[in-house]
């Protein structure tokens, strides 16, 4: 080794390693501060949560083989549903603020999937015990890591896409959710029919919800990576720790606004037209349109496959062109036609259940990152998980509802109560407009002007920084 060699020290401190990565070109992956390595950090943060969405409609995609094999009614198919949603109408709120205010980010998305995995785990051992009590346990743990992991997800974005990018971002993470749902909808059952061979009944469905499980490992994995690289990017960022007067209280979360509360009605009155449709629908497309279990199961999953392909086209869509709102009432409104389409005619489900996957996309794509326009970042776990919490609250006792309505009254009924719910989620959306409108607009701004106001945020904090 020369002299010259000798003397060349290596990268030794936090300070020259930031200013070997500012030199090292425009795309080096391994400098936090480009584009492309942000869309690297992207594609892990949107597996994040492909497990657990791949898990939670795991009955949804059995729904014949689990009332035949446990012997169960619909009502009791249901409360799987109601299981993993209950506990979320309390933890979802806690979720988020332990992440603002205890955890941090990184330290609950690898809690959450660890409760993620544990729960399906148990889930599948119920099933293969034939033990429904432990069963409706397991989706309790899985409920306490699946929506808290969805807000550490949506953490996450925020603190890495917040500005022009962030509606894409959220539509991207919608869309890779929506692939692990469309993945069990139409693996789940050639699955069983191949492990039929060797066990038989609730055994053998237990065996195919055990494959669930592993599918929750690259949850786990992907937030072991993210809290890799997001700590490395606040060391190399310098991105300022949270003051002690900026850490969210309890108390704050009456200051979060109307407009915010409207936003958690819209959402827990869509969603709930929504997901617990695609719970019973199988059995639906069976009965109304005469189909088999094989073809009701794509048409069942038709909502999942266009939302994974449309979400971040949308979500690009709305970052250009801006206007949340009115997105978000274009989206509810085209659910309530098809919702009214599906009740009331004999049209092929096929077109119903495809625009309604669209509608979907335009409403998720354009509804969440509006939190972050109303509340403070610090804040946003909490506000997320507020959402959440709310949602789940409203899809743990729908879905008890719907199963009890079907059982009852039958499937028609169970589609106006549908429209009914739509409808609140209508008049809600035309209020936030309405409102929005009255006191400035924020929420429903022109990509051009949000873009023309961060160019005068960026100058003043540049002139700031200056004067410091």
């Amino acid at each position: 080794m020369s002299e010259d060699t000798e003397k060349t020290p290596l990268v030794k401190t936090y300070e020259e390693e930031d200013e070997v990565l500012t030199g090292c070109g425009a795309t080096l992956p391994c400098n936090p501060r480009r584009p492309l390595h942000r869309y690297l950090v992207l594609i892990i943060m949107c597996f994040l949560s492909f497990g657990s969405y791949f898990c939670y409609d795991n009955p949804a995609a059995l729904q014949d083989n689990m009332v035949r094999d446990l012997d169960i009614s619909v009502g009791q198919f249901m409360g799987f549903y109601s299981w993993y949603s209950w506990p979320n109408v309390i933890l979802c709120f806690f979720g988020g603020f332990l992440i603002d205010s205890v955890f941090g980010v990184r330290v609950g998305a690898i809690i959450f999937s660890l409760f993620v995995t544990v729960g399906q785990v148990v889930f599948a051992m119920g099933s293969f015990l034939n033990k429904y009590w432990l069963m409706c346990v397991g989706r309790f743990i899985f409920g306490i890591g699946g929506e808290s992991l969805a807000v550490a997800q949506n953490t996450y974005a925020v603190k890495w896409f917040q500005g022009r990018e962030l509606n894409m971002v959220f539509g991207l993470q919608l869309s890779f959710s929506r692939v692990g749902s469309t993945v069990n909808m139409n693996v789940m059952q050639p699955i069983y029919n191949l492990v039929q061979h060797h066990f038989t009944g609730y055994k053998c469905l237990g065996i195919v919800l055990l494959v669930g499980g592993f599918m929750c490992i690259l949850s786990l994995i992907c937030a072991l990576a993210l809290g890799y690289f997001d700590k490395r990017a606040d060391r190399i960022l310098k991105r300022a720790k949270v003051s002690s007067d900026e850490v969210i209280r309890v108390r704050d979360v009456k200051d979060f606004g109307f407009k915010f509360w409207l936003l958690c009605i819209i959402c827990v009155a869509y969603y709930v037209a929504v997901f617990p449709f695609i719970g019973l629908g199988l059995v639906f497309f069976e009965m109304k349109f005469g189909m088999d279990p094989k073809l009701a199961n794509s048409v069942n999953s038709l909502v999942y496959i266009i939302s994974a392909i449309a979400s971040p086209l949308f979500g690009f869509l709305i970052d250009k062109s801006g206007r949340n709102v009115f997105w978000v009432i274009l989206g509810t409104f085209v659910t309530m036609a098809c919702h009214g389409l599906l009740a009331f005619t004999f049209v092929t489900p096929f077109v119903g259940m495809a625009v309604m996957g669209l509608a979907y996309s335009v409403l998720a794509s354009a509804l969440w990152p509006m939190a972050s326009m109303v509340v403070k970042q610090h804040q946003l776990g909490t506000a997320y998980g507020i959402m959440q919490a709310i949602q789940n609250l409203g899809l743990a006792t729908i879905s008890i509802a719907a199963g009890s309505i079907v059982d009852s009254k039958g499937y028609l009924i169970l589609e106006v109560f549908f429209l009914a719910c739509l409808s609140i989620a209508l008049i809600a959306a035309v209020v936030l407009y309405l409102f929005d409108a009255a006191t400035g607009g924020v929420l429903n701004k022109s990509a051009k002007q949000r873009k023309k106001e961060r160019e005068i945020a960026e100058e003043e904090a540049e002139r700031e920084k200056a004067i410091n």
